[in-house]
């Protein structure tokens, strides 16, 4: 009977000893299921990421705020033109004409200096920038010129310089887009407004002023208003 006994607990010992080694093995199951899961999760959200980021860097529109009024943008004003192909400053028969006083801020046409920024760049800093009268110019030619103020943000800068890069690029910019500081001596922008778009047209001149960044704004812009229509699109 002893022994039966012993061999019965022997059993039962084997028996717990094989229930304790199945769970822990389900454990370290279950463990590297739900490491794997986070790892596929962690992938998951840099493959996200990354595509992101790579519309971003081929599609302006995902640059910014996505609409207008996120954007904090008014609609578009019409102006009534002025100065086609009047020259002042020096090469002129007006050479002491330096500063023209423009009726709109910023303007989307007037007077201008003889010759347009050629070739001319995507972006351009406080201390680098045309002219006023030089780039109203260029406005002049088909160009779309966006401003921006001191106070915009360095990050909304950041967001400049790229869709300037890209805005060229569409159809109807024809390689004619130019992103510059605004010269806050030349006029104020309306309160709360940093971002300013210019075109002139060839009956009219077009503004869109907005109090943060919209590569969908510009791309809007640019498409009701492309270099075509201008007094002079064919000129550089």
């Amino acid at each position: 009977m002893a022994n039966k006994s012993a061999e019965k607990d022997r059993k039962a010992r084997l028996d717990e000893l094989r229930k304790q080694q199945s769970g822990a093995q389900r454990r370290r199951t279950l463990l590297v299921a739900g490491a794997a899961g986070v790892v596929v999760l962690g992938l998951g959200a840099a493959v996200t990421t990354v595509a992101l980021r790579e519309s971003a860097a081929r599609d302006m529109s995902q640059i910014g705020a996505t609409t207008a009024a996120a954007a904090g943008c008014d609609a578009v004003i019409t102006d009534a033109t002025a100065g086609g192909a009047v020259h002042v400053g020096p090469g002129t028969d007006k050479p002491n004409e330096t500063t023209v006083k423009y009726t709109t801020v910023p303007p989307s046409s007037g007077e201008h200096f003889a010759s347009p920024e050629y070739p001319a760049r995507t972006f351009y800093s406080a201390t680098d920038r045309p002219q006023l009268e030089t780039l109203v110019h260029n406005l002049e030619h088909g160009y779309t010129v966006l401003w921006y103020t001191a106070a915009t943000p360095k990050t909304q800068v950041d967001e400049l310089k790229r869709i300037g890069e890209l805005a060229v690029k569409e159809k109807g910019a024809n390689n004619k887009f130019i992103v510059s500081a605004w010269d806050d001596a030349r006029g104020a922008f309306p309160a709360g407004k940093t971002i300013a778009l210019s075109h002139w047209g060839a009956k009219q001149g077009n503004r869109q002023l907005c109090s943060a960044v919209s590569g969908q704004v510009v791309k809007a812009f640019i498409a009701a208003h492309p270099a075509t229509d201008a007094p002079e699109p064919n000129a550089a």
